[in-house]
């Protein structure tokens, strides 16, 4: 199964030959066993998007992205990336043997790196990139100059610069079942949150919330106080994969959440770091931090009694822990790992 089931939803004409898949899709929907009943949600549900080939939600993206290039005959993809999306990218692109560039943001974890390079991507790190608005745009505008060169094609992850492989993130919507009544979801531009908003559109009632870090406010500040605008922001936050510091889909974002009835909620590293040890402590889920940002947006709703406690409430776990290895360091700081003779073994 792939995401590839749902061909049909999709503007762009890819034929059958030409589907790259590597099995992304069908992700789990597990329900909440303790975070939820202790914060009084009786049916808090987390989308376990971190069992995609590669571990992100970004595999939808680059399944139809890719897929796309290779029917169109390109052979060069040029993309920028924070992590997540450079690792998708690199992996479709060694599927479909079409070459991979890729400029990272400067605060990219390692192991995201390392990622991208084993699947034989080329890529650089640009100082600035993803935390300054002005470079950040400026990053954007001469790849998309170089992408003009005949058999290269620009893959962003957003609607703004990448409408085709977006509508392959609209597949979370379509796996969720018309009963669900609140998704939220992690946002850096917003692509995400609007592919599920898009997604869920003429489908059923979903509420879909815009989750971002208090240091990345682009949207979701502006969604709550009824603004029709986001904005350019400096970028502060630590959460790797969320550091987006410009508006790029932002404001269809704010139209479009309000819409269905979601909401902005804005979360401070703090918070998405204790959701990120909850989820492996209390629930066995093993998710990098921008993959608990919609959990601490959860949280901090249901405390302020905006969620009702019997609303199937669905909480995007986007990424997994082994993303980041520098957060469960952090998070496993205090823990030990003796090396003990077998007398002495749990003694």
């Amino acid at each position: 199964m792939s995401i590839w089931k749902y061909a049909d939803y999709y503007t762009a004409a890819v034929s059958e030959d030409n589907h790259i898949s590597l099995g992304e899709g069908q992700t789990a929907l597990v329900r909440s066993r303790s975070i939820g009943p202790s914060a009084g949600l009786e049916n808090l549900y987390f989308k376990l998007e971190s069992g995609n080939p590669t571990g992100s939600y970004k595999d939808r993206f680059a399944a139809v992205a890719i897929s796309d290039m290779l029917e169109r005959g390109a052979h060069t993809c040029l993309a920028t990336s924070s992590g997540n999306t450079g690792a998708a990218l690199a992996a479709y692109c060694a599927a479909a043997k079409i070459c991979c560039r890729i400029a990272v943001v400067e605060t990219a974890p390692l192991a995201k790196l390392q990622q991208m390079l084993a699947y034989g991507a080329e890529i650089e790190r640009v100082r600035g990139f993803g935390l300054d608005a002005a470079i950040t745009q400026k990053v954007i505008e001469a790849l998309h100059e170089k992408a003009e060169q005949p058999g290269h094609a620009l893959q962003i992850s957003a609607f703004h610069w990448s409408p085709v492989g977006m509508q392959g993130v609209q597949s979370i919507a379509y796996e969720l079942d018309s009963e669900t009544d609140h998704v939220f979801c992690p946002a850096g531009g917003g692509g995400l949150t609007l592919a599920v908003a898009r997604g869920f559109a003429g489908k059923n009632s979903a509420a879909v919330h815009c989750v971002q870090p208090e240091g990345n406010d682009t949207i979701a500040g502006p969604l709550r106080s009824g603004s029709d605008q986001a904005r350019d922001v400096e970028c502060s936050t630590k959460i790797s994969g969320l550091q987006v510091a410009n508006v790029i889909d932002g404001h269809e974002v704010i139209a479009t959440c309000r819409a269905s009835g979601g909401n902005g909620h804005l979360v401070s590293d703090a918070e998405i770091y204790h959701a990120q040890e909850r989820l492996a402590r209390e629930e066995g889920i093993f998710s990098e931090p921008a993959g608990a940002v919609a959990l601490a947006g959860i949280l901090r709703a249901a405390d302020a009694g905006e969620i009702s406690s019997e609303k199937k409430t669905v909480a995007l776990i986007t990424g997994s822990g082994f993303k980041d290895a520098v957060s469960v360091e952090s998070m496993t700081a205090n823990a030990d790992c003796r090396l003990v003779d077998l007398k002495e073994l749990f003694r």
